[in-house]
């Protein structure tokens, strides 16, 4: 009998009142209601563990490292109870042609069944062969792995978009996995980020094995819970913008008090992430309130898009603080104007119809 996450929780000396508290903090952290607490304890007490491949392509490891940091739920009640990570090169203690074969017995036990986790990318220049696993080419191994797959999750913007291994000039053809060649047609969710959030990842999971499909995507494939909104939109600093308060240089007064860090390069605005309200570290802070612009490293081609300290477009805020008196004159030019292009046509309207009843 396949054992599952309530199974192995129990065995581990977890109370029921545990469980059921573990369940309703999921809930709040996928940003779901009270009432899907039950569901996901309903999930967790009937279903097995997913079994997992978690293969790296050209990356460096970041997601690994994000995933490992997460506080709701813990990552080692993902990786021990949820799921069931069969491979995965980086903290498997298995190495070798021992740790090879574990791919071919997951793919032959569970074929179809399995979900198939990609952190980073495959070169698709000179074969692949800028990128060697066991000997061959990762390229090899992630076409195989999905061909007998359930579903893929692009990890990071290195799966998701390519990230700066596919920054122009790009000599290895680095590529996301959704554009390889010849990859196999299976659903693809893209969880982007450099890395992404920890508590995004872990909960991305939990919202698989609970209702055993993806999370609602957007047009471009990510959950929308996590990256429908931009950080712009709940950003603490978000009145400064508004009023037309910003950071003109690193340390200057504005940077002191705490203003908007959009002219010195923050890409929040354009910028679609749970960084604002997530956080990092078990929610401590995020980039823009340590006092650093975010760089849009969720976002496509982020590497190609000009400095980082560069703003890309220009974005007007009301500017409240600016000049009251001079918000109230540049409107009632802008409403006068209008009124007289109004009365212009309505005056050529006018003479039109007399001359028509001439």
């Amino acid at each position: 009998m396949t054992e599952t996450f309530y199974d192995v929780m129990r065995r581990q000396g977890i109370t029921r009142r545990s469980f059921l508290k573990f369940c309703s903090l999921t809930a709040a952290a996928l940003g779901l209601g009270p009432s899907f607490a039950p569901k996901i304890a309903e999930a967790m007490e009937n279903k097995p563990r997913i079994p997992v491949l978690w293969l790296h392509g050209l990356e460096c490891t970041c997601c690994s490292e994000s995933f490992i940091r997460s506080a709701h739920p813990l990552a080692k009640d993902v990786i021990l109870s949820m799921i069931s990570l069969d491979y995965d090169d980086t903290i498997m203690a298995a190495a070798g042609h021992q740790a090879e074969a574990i791919i071919d017995e997951t793919i032959e036990k569970y074929d179809g069944n399995y979900i198939l986790a990609c952190e980073g990318n495959p070169p698709l220049n000179q074969d692949g062969m800028s990128c060697i696993i066991a000997g061959k080419p990762y390229l090899e191994q992630l076409k195989k792995a999905a061909d007998h797959c359930k579903a893929i999750i692009s990890w990071g913007s290195c799966a998701s978009w390519g990230c700066v291994q596919a920054a122009r000039p790009n000599p290895t053809q680095a590529t996301p996995i959704h554009k390889v060649p010849g990859l196999a047609p299976k659903p693809i969710i893209k969880v982007p980020g450099c890395p992404p959030i920890a508590e995004v990842m872990t909960a991305v999971i939990t919202y698989i094995l609970t209702f055993e499909r993806f999370p609602e995507l957007d047009r471009q494939g990510r959950p929308k819970m996590f990256y429908s909104q931009r950080i712009h939109d709940k950003c603490y600093r978000r009145p400064h913008f508004d009023a037309g308060q910003f950071v003109e240089a690193f340390d200057d007064e504005g940077a002191r008090k705490g203003y908007c860090l959009y002219k010195v390069g923050c890409k929040g605005p354009t910028t679609y992430n749970a960084c604002s309200t997530v956080r990092w570290n078990g929610g401590l802070s995020f980039p823009i309130q340590s006092g650093h612009p975010c760089f849009g490293c969720s976002e496509d081609g982020f590497w190609d898009k000009g400095s980082f300290y560069d703003r890309l477009t220009d974005i007007h805020g009301f500017g409240i603080e600016a000049n009251a008196d001079k918000i109230g004159g540049t409107a009632a030019v802008v409403v006068g104007a209008a009124a007289a292009a109004h009365a212009g046509i309505s005056a050529i309207k006018r003479a039109r119809y007399k001359g028509g009843d001439e």
